[in-house]
């Protein structure tokens, strides 16, 4: 209605005096309101940084990823620098330094626990990468569900899936520093 009236109002005053155009845009209009508007970093939470502020701890409700950077991870207050698997019993180093390193050998410490995880949430880095077929194939023989994303995104997860009492562990790569807020900033 309003968008009716306010082009109406223009098409009135185009011939006295206003520019007149075929293609009449009202003048109330916004990038926000149109379809075609294009984030950019700084209408996305994406490329803020982020971190868990959780208000007063369940009672056996599992490990926690606060935060994450470049260098690590905080989980439960235990600072870890490098990859790092996450367990329902411990938090231990990962050794893998890409997603190319994640092998079958460095997935069997996700298959040997007991009791059995459900799912498996892999932390790939920056972006979502592709995992090798046979790990994944490997982990369906033994049962685990496997869920593959960037860390940040692995890192939600987890902590769902861990707030919902679900049996899930993560293998996590930190991302490498991030580059979008300086690129928009120059």
């Amino acid at each position: 209605m309003a968008a009716v009236v306010c082009t109406r109002f223009l098409l009135q005053r185009s011939t006295h005096g206003f520019l007149f155009w075929p293609r009449a845009v009202p003048a109330l209009s916004s990038p926000f309101l149109c379809r075609s508007h294009r984030l950019d970093p700084s209408d996305d939470e994406m490329y803020q940084r982020t971190s868990v502020s959780v208000m007063q701890k369940e009672p056996g409700s599992g490990v926690m990823i606060y935060n994450y950077s470049s260098r690590g991870f905080n989980i439960d207050g235990n600072k870890v620098f490098g990859p790092c698997a996450v367990l329902p019993p411990a938090i231990l180093q990962w050794n893998v330094g890409s997603h190319e390193d994640i092998t079958e050998e460095s997935v069997s410490l996700f298959h040997m626990l007991e009791p059995r995880i459900e799912i498996l949430v892999l932390g790939t880095g920056a972006r979502v990468e592709r995992i090798k077929p046979s790990v994944l194939a490997l982990l369906r023989r033994k049962g685990i569900a496997v869920e593959v994303q960037d860390t940040p995104n692995a890192c939600a997860t987890f902590n769902f899936l861990t707030s919902e009492r679900r049996v899930a562990a993560a293998g996590l790569i930190p991302p490498p520093i991030s580059t979008a807020l300086e690129a928009v900033q120059e």
